[in-house]
């Protein structure tokens, strides 16, 4: 069975949220909530069908500024989490015919420019490494909640602030020497929700 390169990564993050028009917020630094973070990518396997998997171990932490252009992120994906459910693919793409997950354990995002596109979407802009190689990248990103979590009232662990987003984008795996081949390109999908420290 052939199995298709992809990859990918993941970038990813972040940001922004904005959003209560006229409401003023302080100055906070958030942390991705493990349980509910999703790092998905997905490929076309020589044109026949999309594949994807994930990088199911994600941190991340988002200084979140009053004025959110200003704000930053910062994240770090363990390379050798990823899952496709697929045992025989997982192996492959973690050898050195793809990510070398033993030489290069971390995929990393540092967000370098956000740029608010609408009420709460931002093109958060960052230096994304794989496999050693880094290159700047923009994730479409979507904040998709501020505030008091609505379960909180039920469970003590949600109580508190906490933001979330999704953020897409796509890139080569030829850019960062991840397989011998092109793929084409690889979707990014990211959904995290995160907490105030």
């Amino acid at each position: 069975m052939h199995i298709k390169k992809l990859f990918l990564l993941s970038a990813w993050a972040i940001a922004a949220l904005a959003v209560v028009p006229g409401v003023a917020f302080a100055d906070q630094t958030y942390k991705t909530d493990q349980g509910h973070t999703e790092v998905l990518f997905g490929w076309s396997h020589a044109g026949v069908s999309t594949q994807h998997a994930e990088f199911t171990v994600a941190t991340g932490t988002l200084n979140l500024a009053d004025d959110i252009e200003k704000s930053s992120i910062s994240v770090v994906i363990d390379a050798n989490s990823l899952s496709s459910g697929f045992e025989a693919l997982d192996v492959d793409l973690k050898s050195e015919n793809f990510l070398e997950v033993e030489t290069y354990p971390e995929i990393t995002f540092q967000s370098t420019a956000i740029k608010q596109t609408g009420e709460q979407s931002f093109d958060v802009t960052g230096d994304l490494t794989i496999h050693g190689v880094t290159k700047p990248v923009t994730l479409k990103t979507e904040m998709t909640h501020r505030g008091e979590h609505p379960v909180a009232k039920f469970f003590d662990y949600y109580k508190g602030d906490w933001v979330a987003f999704k953020a897409t984008t796509e890139i080569d795996n030829m850019d960062f020497s991840v397989g011998s081949f092109p793929t084409g390109p690889i979707v990014i999908e990211i959904n995290t929700e995160l907490q105030a420290k």
